[in-house]
């Protein structure tokens, strides 16, 4: 698989819209005409150009044809992807701090997004505190119920 051919074939909007549809379910050619409002020639170009690419597969049923995202070409993609980009810190909930804690990956690289996920941790941590602190406002404000029986 060339990164090219699969980036040349995103390009497109048309393309990403199909690829956007097929997300769920494999689609006849048919049905991604109505869902996308252009012509079957025009949906069968571009879905000839994502096949080529290795992005989509085709069934035959009969007369028509199915086409589905070929998801191992979308693994392979995310994998090589992952390589350009930093290795994302571990958020981790600590609910006797009422809190969300970074703990920094293996590379300890302070990045942008390592700094980022820290702001957002003690921005949650704040909120949980807020939230627990209203809702218990909110409950001292009922009378105490007397448990036992009734006399």
């Amino acid at each position: 698989m060339a990164h090219d051919d699969i980036f040349t074939a995103l390009a497109d909007p048309t393309r990403r819209r199909l690829v956007d549809t097929l997300r769920e379910e494999s689609l006849s050619v048919g049905s991604l005409v109505e869902e996308l409002g252009v012509s079957q020639p025009t949906v069968s170009k571009h879905l000839k150009v994502l096949r080529e690419a290795g992005l989509v597969s085709m069934r035959a049923d009969g007369q028509r044809r199915f086409y589905a995202l070929e998801t191992e070409t979308f693994l392979e993609l995310q994998t090589w992807l992952s390589g350009y980009l930093p290795a994302a810190p571990e958020l981790v909930v600590v609910p006797e701090k009422n809190q969300v804690e970074v703990h920094a990956s293996s590379h300890d690289v302070t990045s942008g997004a390592t700094v980022a996920a820290a702001q957002l941790g003690r921005t949650v941590g704040r909120s949980l505190e807020q939230v627990t602190g209203r809702a218990q406002d909110f409950l001292e404000r009922f009378p105490k119920r007397k448990f036992g029986r009734k006399r």
